[in-house]
């Protein structure tokens, strides 16, 4: 890769930025006096990491195609530990949440069980993900179903970010038009990058075809 775009790659990617997860929710506990406003600006902050890191994954084989370069190659080759990050990320989240619930008594009980169901969907997706991640949960899965899953996966958590984001511009503030605006336009790389891909293969399948029907059959008798 090209020095200015260095980047740590592979476990020590995913330890880097879990220390930085790790470090900006400590100090926001360090620095706000009140734990349950605390608990709850780390709720928000790991959200919006999570957001990023999701991001990062869900578009990289895609610019990889459309913007060929070191940096999108070096995104692409760290996307599983990106992934990971994200998943990472998203627990501690979702330990904030917990924290949150038992310093807010009256946080779970104005909740019902259709409030909670897009995000319990959604960390039923991130655990499956994660696990088969790994070789020794991905081993007991077909290519062409672990890719079903992966693709599935990837798009409902899309899909629960941007009803997230969505639901909130009316009620809390338009500025949750921002993240949806972002995650619109991601949707959008990514399935311009998928029809390139898609392209190419169907280009290179063409030339093979052309190269063969070039020369003529070694079997076939001379006259």
């Amino acid at each position: 890769m090209n020095a200015n775009y260095r980047i740590p790659g592979g476990w020590s990617l995913f330890w880097l930025i879990g220390a930085l997860i790790l470090a900006m929710s400590a100090l926001i506990l360090a620095l706000n006096p009140d734990t349950t406003e605390a608990v709850r600006s780390v709720i928000r902050a790991t959200a919006r990491s999570s957001f990023a890191l999701f991001l990062l994954a869900f578009v990289a084989s895609s610019l990889a195609t459309l913007v060929p370069n070191d940096l999108t190659r070096g995104l692409m080759r760290e996307r599983r530990y990106i992934g990971l990050s994200f998943a990472f990320s998203h627990f501690v989240h979702l330990l904030a949440i917990i924290a949150y619930g038992v310093l807010n008594p009256q946080f779970w009980p104005g909740r019902s069980a259709l409030t909670n169901a897009p995000g319990t969907l959604g960390y039923v997706f991130i655990a499956l993900l994660a696990l088969t991640s790994f070789r020794f949960a991905s081993r007991h899965m077909t290519a062409a179903a672990w890719k079903r899953l992966h693709t599935a996966g990837i798009w409902v958590i899309a899909a629960i970010f941007g009803y997230s984001f969505f639901k909130r511009i009316p009620s809390m503030s338009v500025l949750y038009a921002i993240p949806f605006s972002i995650l619109c336009a991601a949707v959008a790389v990514r399935l311009v990058g998928k029809w390139a891909q898609a392209n190419k293969r169907r280009q290179a399948r063409t030339r093979s075809l052309d190269r063969s029907s070039s020369f003529p059959n070694q079997l076939e008798p001379v006259s």
